[in-house]
């Protein structure tokens, strides 16, 4: 397997930049994934990756070889690029069964016939399909279609794979499961995967790293964890899961913590943040992670609670303390229609609350 490189990649239609400046570096069989709403960038990075789109400027490397180099602009045909694609559609071929489907990507590359039964046989395995091999793709469910699909990408055994949001045709236990089996074959393959999805709990769920992108820019690579617990900004926190965001005054702001006051009146001790032009800021909270309380302290407040939703495993309650409105979650059927709350220091989030920030 091989590393994947893009370095200072940017894509451009005339006077629209869809892609600006990325950098990534993906190690070998790593699962990583480009995360961002419809629009972003995503899989006009991945198929530009592929060949299937011309990138204007910048380097797109696998192992030691270049695919793209916008210098002297050399570029690389899609066809010799080996690199395993995975559309959200699967384009299979209609008229061939499987088997011939699978066949194909082989015959080109020219690999004998006896060879090419054996690597059928294998891939088709890998993606339990095999007593599935002289059927048509009408013939096929969703979800098996999309192993099918799959399967034609691993035959030849490509260095990298991308896969562009492949699981969106599925109802959503069907993905639950795919998800979980993709992530397990990937990580018995050890192929490096580029995976696009804008599906933020898939993300979460089968990725060693994740790329959010939002408007042709990368906000932020790291580990599902890391993108969750300390968001960049608050494009990501709001993203990625559910935030509150509370806005504030900076009143203080040291090495370690920041005292903010908000405009009920109350003041949260949060971690240390970058203020805006006029004092003001943003502080990030996730539902789940304000605590029920009955002492008065720092960080802590009285709301009153103003709608009642029950989510199956959880109630959300929106609340309300003066001017403020939050939503918060807890496992328990809350009776009173007061309570207090506290938002732990730890787990709040700061950002600037400034235009073109938030």
């Amino acid at each position: 397997m091989a590393d994947l490189v893009l370095q200072n990649l940017t894509i451009k239609y005339g006077a629209v930049t869809a892609v600006e400046d990325l950098n990534i570096h993906v190690a070998s069989g790593e699962f990583l994934t480009l995360l961002g709403p419809s629009g972003c960038g995503k899989s006009t990075s991945l198929f530009s990756v592929a060949g299937l789109n011309h990138a204007t400027s910048g380097t797109i490397r696998v192992g030691d070889r270049v695919l793209f180099d916008g210098n002297p602009n050399n570029t690389v045909p899609p066809e010799k690029r080996n690199i395993g694609l995975v559309f959200q559609s699967y384009a299979l071929w209609p008229h061939k069964t499987v088997a011939e489907n699978l066949a194909f990507p082989l015959t080109l590359r020219k690999i004998g016939r006896a060879e090419r039964d054996e690597r059928i046989k294998e891939a088709l395995g890998l993606v339990e399909m095999l007593p599935y091999a002289d059927r048509y793709p009408f013939e096929l469910s969703g979800g098996q279609q999309q192993r099918v699909a799959l399967a034609r990408a691993l035959v030849y055994r490509p260095p990298l794979l991308l896969l562009d949001e492949p699981l969106s045709n599925l109802d959503a236990k069907l993905r639950e499961r795919a998800r979980v089996w993709l992530r397990e074959l990937q990580e018995r393959l050890n192929v490096t995967t580029i995976y696009v999805t804008h599906d933020q709990a898939e993300a979460l769920a089968v990725s060693d790293r994740i790329a959010v992108m939002s408007m042709g820019r990368m906000r932020q690579l790291g580990t599902p964890r890391e993108i969750y617990e300390r968001p960049a900004d608050s494009f990501v926190a709001d993203f990625i899961g559910s935030s509150n965001f509370l806005t504030g005054t900076m009143i203080e702001s040291g090495t370690d913590q920041a005292r903010i006051r908000l405009a009920d009146g109350s003041e949260l001790v949060t971690p240390p943040g970058e203020a805006g032009t006029n004092g003001s800021v943003v502080v990030a909270i996730r539902p789940e992670r304000i605590e029920l309380t009955d002492a008065a302290g720092p960080n802590t407040m009285r709301v009153s609670i103003e709608q009642r939703t029950y989510l199956g495993s959880v109630w959300q309650y929106a609340v309300r303390s003066g001017p403020i409105e939050f939503r918060i979650q807890t496992p328990s059927e809350l009776a009173q229609d007061s309570l207090r709350v506290r938002i732990p220091h730890e787990h709040c989030a700061v950002f600037p609350d400034k235009p073109g920030v938030n």
